[in-house]
């Protein structure tokens, strides 16, 4: 119940305290717009009372008011903010406007987060109010301190103030106020007319003021001046003691402390002091410069300046060396003198020279002469002239002796080739340019080149007809009078180029047969090495490429076969470039002899077997023999007589007889047993008138044979070869 009691009255008084956060919770609002104006106008003139007015359209649900926060921006600057719950518009007041006004304004609405800005309005105000200069003092001396006021009415923002004395610009001071004080000073003793300037800076232009008031300002001058003294001052020459003096007329008891002198040579600066200075110094030729006493007091300064005129006691020495060119190791003379001396007051026997550095190896010939051999390398000689205390030096001289040419080496560029152009070059591995190379041949004179440069090089165009020419060249090179060395014979090889192409078979075309090892020799006339190559048919991709140091090499096939069938031919070529081919061969790869004599051994075969068909066939056709027990018979075939025996008519038949003899059969086992020789007696009836038997009549054949039945019956008529069988009996 206490917990119950205290938590409403918590709530009563939270209420109390914050009486819009119920109804703010339940607003909803949105912003619709948001503009921004100048009022009166956007254009004004100085000193207008300027409003710049927010206005926000903002729609709300609910009774509660909203807290809006306004921002408004100058040139993206924020130059004011503001918090409010009040719906009417915001404004912000420029009174009297200035030129620091001048801008683009625009206005900004911040509500629970919700912002929307408005565009951007520009303001320009014209008109700056007249500067005003004011000085503490108008009568000054010189050197004293002066302070000036420019003062901007009424003005605002970032201002650059300018004074000027006399249409000058003097001084420049930048400042957020409307005001500037500075400090001044001037030197320059009569009367000055002063005034002052400002500028405001607005983007994106300044404006400037008009000018101030003038103020005009004395300037007096102090008595004190600075007092240069020089003895001598006239008729002055090298040698001859200067005493020089600086100090100080009209000098105050006051001033005493806070004044400084200076004295100097040029930018040589010789003594300091208060309020005397003193130098003394040997008068040289280069000292024919001003000399300056200067007095400093605070911001005074005044100077007092003197120029001396001094006359040389000699002249500078100028060092000389004869002959122009030396070479190392030869002689030279180096010559110092002096060409003016002033004879009034020194005699030139007065005049002593040496050179510089001692160490120079050169011995003293006379007065200014010097004699000795040229050193191995480059030396700096100085000479110096020296009388009554004065010492002068001349210009370095430098020493280059020259390097005697060496002996010329001679060489071929790239390669030699016969009867073509190709370079020589003659060279020295040292020698002092320029050089001058002379090509000779067999002592003759050909030509002449001049190496000025080191980057040149002597070259010489030649041609060569046959390769012993060249040993001929020999070349001089020459850069002094002395005689030119000369080099060697030109040792090198000459490329002949290449002719005469062949292509050489090996075996010979005819005899070239599966299986053989063919050889393809190409050979050429000309220098090697030489790179080969064979060709097969129209094919441009070698079928074979190899480099030799011979004249002629080989190209080879292993076991021939039909396939190797084709035309071939070869190209050679050397380090002259020219290619070269020979006629195209050929080759046709016959048969191998294993396999004609197999072709003709089986052609005999089969011409044999049908040889020995064709006899037994006839042979079958004509000795049908009848196995008969005691005759054997065959018809004969008809005899067709001539015209003499068709006349003639015979009774009588013609008989013919016949011994017909049986070889005994060569196998035992299966030749019957028979005793003595058989012989057959056939008896040959001719038909009369030797025309055809009628029918049922025919040329019988009648043969006792003396053998047994049983004989007849066990064995068959056995046939033989035709040359087993007797010539036949007429």
């Amino acid at each position: 119940m206490d917990r119950f009691l205290l938590l409403l009255t918590c709530t009563l008084v939270f209420n109390y305290i914050h009486p819009q956060r119920g109804a703010d919770a339940q607003s909803m609002f949105t912003i619709r717009n948001i503009s921004i104006s100048l009022e009166p106008e956007s254009n004004v003139m100085r000193g207008t009372n300027v409003t710049v007015r927010c206005q926000a359209l903002v729609s709300i649900s609910g009774t509660g008011p909203l807290s809006r926060e306004y921002t408004i921006y100058k040139d993206s600057v924020i130059v004011y903010t503001k918090t409010t719950s009040s719906s009417d518009d915001l404004l912000y007041r420029l009174p009297d406007a200035r030129v620091f006004n001048t801008g683009k304004y625009k206005c900004k609405i911040n509500i629970e987060g919700r912002k929307l800005t408005s565009e951007a309005k520009k303001l320009s105000v014209t008109g700056l109010s007249a500067p005003l200069l004011h000085l503490n003092n108008a009568v000054i001396s010189e050197g004293e301190e002066l302070t000036a006021r420019c003062t901007a009415p009424g003005e605002t923002g970032a201002i650059i103030f300018y004074f000027y004395d006399d249409t000058k610009e003097i001084l420049e001071d930048r400042v957020n106020s409307n005001q500037s004080e500075v400090k001044l000073r001037f030197n320059r003793v009569g009367i000055h007319k002063m005034y002052c300037s400002y500028t405001v800076f607005v983007t994106p232009q300044p404006f400037l003021s008009s000018k101030s008031n003038t103020v005009t300002i004395s300037v007096k001058e102090l008595s004190i001046t600075p007092v240069l003294e020089i003895f001598p001052y006239s008729k002055i020459y090298e040698g001859d003691r200067l005493d020089i003096m600086c100090g100080i007329r009209d000098l105050m008891p006051d001033m005493e402390g806070n004044v400084h002198l200076y004295l100097s040579r040029g930018t040589q600066l010789l003594r300091r002091g208060n309020t005397n200075v003193n130098h003394s110094m040997i008068a040289l030729a280069k000292d024919t410069e001003e000399f300056e006493c200067r007095l400093e007091m605070g911001n005074v300064v005044k100077v007092d300046t003197k120029k001396v005129a001094v006359t040389e006691l000699f002249s500078m020495p100028t060092l000389t060396m004869s002959p122009s060119e030396v070479f190392q190791r030869e002689y030279m003379t180096l010559s110092c003198k002096s060409d003016s001396v002033a004879s009034e007051r020194i005699h030139r026997d007065e005049l002593t020279y040496t050179l510089d550095p001692p160490e120079s190896l050169l011995i003293p010939k006379s007065t200014g002469v010097f004699y000795g051999k040229a050193l191995l390398y480059d030396f700096n000689y100085t000479c110096i002239a020296q009388a009554k205390g004065i010492r002068k030096y001349s210009q370095p001289l430098t020493v280059r002796p020259k390097v005697t040419v060496s002996t010329p080496k001679i060489s071929v560029v790239g390669r030699a080739v016969l009867g073509r152009p190709f370079k020589i070059l003659c060279q020295s591995d040292t020698g002092s340019l320029p050089i001058n190379y002379t090509l000779l041949k067999e002592y003759q004179q050909l030509s002449v080149a001049s190496v000025k440069m080191p980057f040149e090089q002597a070259l010489f165009t030649v041609t060569v007809n046959h390769p012993g020419e060249i040993n001929k060249f020999m070349c001089e090179a020459k850069n002094s009078q002395r005689e030119a060395p000369l080099s060697k014979r030109l040792d090198a090889a000459v490329v002949v180029p290449l002719s005469h192409p062949t292509l050489t078979v090996i075996p010979n075309l005819p005899e070239i047969a599966e299986g053989d090892h063919l050889f393809l020799i190409c050979g050429v006339k000309g220098t090697p090495p030489i790179t080969f190559k064979w060709y097969r048919d129209d094919s441009n991709k070698p079928v074979f490429t190899t480099t030799s140091d011979k004249n002629n090499t080989d190209y080879q096939i292993e076991a021939l076969g039909k396939d190797d069938s084709g035309t071939y031919y070869c190209e050679a070529l050397n380090h002259a470039n020219n290619v070269v081919r020979s006629a195209q061969v050929t080759i046709e790869v016959r048969l191998a002899l294993w396999k004609k004599v197999v072709i003709g051994g089986f052609c005999l075969l089969v011409l044999s077997v049908v040889v020995i068909v064709i006899v037994l066939c006839f042979r079958s056709k004509r000795g049908k023999v009848e196995r008969v027990d005691i005759s054997v018979w065959s018809e004969r075939p008809p005899q067709t007589a001539n015209d003499e025996e068709s006349s003639m008519v015979s009774n009588e038949p013609d008989v013919e007889y016949t011994e017909v003899v049986h070889p005994q059969p060569t196998d035992i086992s299966r030749a019957p047993l028979r005793k003595g020789t058989e012989t057959v007696y056939s008896e040959l009836q001719n038909s009369p008138h030797g025309a055809d038997d009628p029918p049922g009549y025919g040329s019988v054949e009648y043969a006792d044979l003396n053998v047994e039945q049983h004989e007849m019956n066990h064995y068959p008529v056995e046939h033989t070869d035709c040359q087993d069988l007797p010539v036949p009996v007429d």
